[in-house]
């Protein structure tokens, strides 16, 4: 596989051109950059992710944890956040916290230093404390009604409100015995 040190050498120019080149440098002249560009495609050079984020200080990921990684719900999150994603550049790493606190604290630490923002969806109060000490490291985004008025930004469900609404609607059929299934009681 060739470094980038085979297309400096190719294009007959410098290693910083060539990292100018592919990070996006004003003072690279077209013509120089189009050789460099060329030269890499035919020698399959891929950029290093990690040096490259060394020097520009992003991963170009967002990290996502969710309570489970299986059934419907989650699956659409997650599709969803891949698609605005890719539509800004961004890959995701994906982790489940299998809704226990210590496997979430080590899927954020595991993200420590890979991802430029995380999206978390954290099921109580517990992992939510958890998860805002994770904001000055990095922009997180809290998909959880529970911690809408804490200092992390938010995307929140109006649970309380859909299971009002299809009561009511079940009641207006003219059905008189409505149940709920529900999940643990500390799951907000």
């Amino acid at each position: 596989m060739a470094n980038i040190k085979d297309v400096a050498r190719e294009a007959g120019v410098s290693v910083a051109t060539v990292s100018r080149v592919f990070n996006g440098g004003a003072r690279v002249s077209e013509g120089t950059a189009l050789r460099v560009r060329a030269v890499a495609t035919r020698l399959d050079y891929v950029p290093d992710a990690a040096a490259r984020s060394l020097i520009t200080g992003r991963t170009h990921a967002l990290g996502v944890v969710l309570p489970e990684l299986h059934g419907e719900f989650f699956t659409e999150v997650i599709r969803g956040v891949d698609r605005a994603a890719r539509e800004h550049g961004l890959h995701l790493l994906v982790s489940g916290s299998n809704t226990d606190a210590a496997s979430f604290e080590a899927a954020l630490r595991s993200m420590r230093g890979r991802v430029d923002g995380l999206i978390l969806m954290t099921p109580d109060r517990v992992t939510s404390s958890a998860a805002e000490r994770f904001r000055d490291q990095v922009p997180v985004v809290l998909l959880n009604p529970a911690t809408a008025a804490g200092p992390c930004d938010s995307i929140t469900f109006d649970n309380a409100g859909g299971a009002a609404l299809m009561t009511r609607h079940l009641l207006s059929l003219g059905h008189t015995r409505v149940a709920t299934v529900t999940g643990p009681i500390d799951n907000v």
